[in-house]
């Protein structure tokens, strides 16, 4: 058997209150252990360390010392993960991760209450992130980590919000040499798209950014007694998608470059039932383009991850969609740990999607194209 459905099957052992945090120890360490011992994955024979993860997160000890403070000890339903520089090289050791990109997940800094205290988080995570990470002295962490920038957002967003969100935004990429810029989908109930983001989004499309879509833990959602992260992420995912269509945010912003995490929520499945106010599914159904992609050309731009994501119904769903040039490998760690207790592929689900070589380009190729000044740090030729 396969790791995956070695852990489906291990999965009750670990009893779903513990939203990824904390599985028995022996049992998920036997049946991983097991799956990625002596079953053949089929995946490419990796030498070395090569992949990029795209989606990840960093968790310093000043941030969680402050969201403890602030009485935030889950995030989604998950217990907020140990995190350490050196912890997050000895995971992409293990896994032939050659670089991380990593990001804040939410709350990001919406928690703070002050503006002024949600300027100050949001630089102080900035500046280290990037003095300590991704252009780091340390011989051990060099190219070992990229960064998107964490937004001074707040849960009540408004123009001074949006103009601290821009002068941080233009000091992250110009001044910190940050590799993009992360964003959540709503922010206390305000989705992408919404008009009081404009001057934020002008001023990412004048940088050419890549900005990674996060989600966020929407403000009221029907309680089903399961953590958040299950499936009211990908929602929310789906919602601001969606909304910056119908909002003309990909049509006026064409130089944004945006990332979807965990592929994309629900879009994908559902592209072309979203499209369908727009001409582009009225103009194929028309004249009988059978076979034709007749989802939003707007979706097809945008770019994937893999991160809990690498099953065949997702990433089928994904490649026909966007094509596999558009996907982008990702694990987001540490929150997803208990799903890498054993050393080897990180993703062999990849397999049933994607040939070696497309493989090799999700998990390298892709993010070198869409990240070339990472690519310039590790010394990597972009494809």
């Amino acid at each position: 058997m396969r790791r995956r459905g070695l852990l489906k099957a291990a999965l009750p052992l670990g009893a779903t209150a513990t939203a990824l945090g904390a599985w028995p120890a022996t049992a998920a360490a036997t049946a991983t252990a097991t799956a990625t011992g002596n079953a053949p994955s089929g995946a490419p024979v990796r030498r070395g360390r090569d992949r990029i993860d795209v989606h990840c997160h960093l968790i310093p000890d000043f941030y969680r010392r402050d969201l403890a403070a602030h009485g935030i000890t889950d995030i989604g339903g998950v217990p907020v993960p140990t995190w350490s520089p050196d912890l997050a090289v000895n995971f992409m050791n293990r896994y032939g991760i050659q670089t991380q990109v990593v990001s804040v997940s939410e709350p990001g800094v919406t928690y703070l209450s002050s503006a002024a205290d949600r300027v100050a988080m949001a630089q102080r995570l900035n500046t280290y992130t990037s003095r300590d990470l991704v252009h780091t002295t340390s011989a051990r962490l060099k190219g070992r980590f990229g960064g998107f920038a964490v937004l001074p957002l707040g849960d009540t967003v408004d123009e001074q919000d949006v103009s601290h969100a821009v002068t941080e935004v233009r000091r992250a990429v110009r001044e910190l040499k940050m590799d993009g810029v992360g964003i959540f989908s709503s922010y206390g109930g305000k989705y992408l798209g919404d008009p009081v983001f404009a001057p934020l989004m002008k001023a990412l499309d004048d940088l050419g950014a890549m900005v990674f879509i996060h989600p966020s833990t929407p403000q009221t959602y029907p309680d089903l007694g399961l953590p958040p992260f299950l499936y009211e992420f990908t929602f929310d995912t789906t919602r601001a998608l969606v909304n910056m269509l119908y909002k003309g945010v990909y049509r006026r912003y064409p130089r944004i470059r945006w990332l979807a995490a965990h592929a994309g929520g629900t879009l994908p499945y559902i592209s072309y039932r979203t499209s369908l106010l727009t001409l582009t599914p009225a103009i194929a159904q028309q004249v009988g383009a059978a076979g034709l992609d007749d989802s939003s050309p707007s979706f097809r731009r945008l770019f994937y991850d893999t991160a809990l994501s690498p099953a065949p119904q997702a990433m089928k769903s994904v490649r026909e969609l966007a094509g596999t040039e558009h996907v982008l490998f990702a694990t987001d760690w540490p929150f997803t740990s208990a799903l890498f207790l054993a050393a080897g592929d990180p993703a062999p689900q990849l397999d049933e999607t994607f040939s070696p070589a497309e493989r090799l380009a999700v998990e390298r190729s892709n993010a070198l194209a869409q990240f070339p000044a990472l690519a310039a740090r590790i010394g990597a030729e972009q494809v």
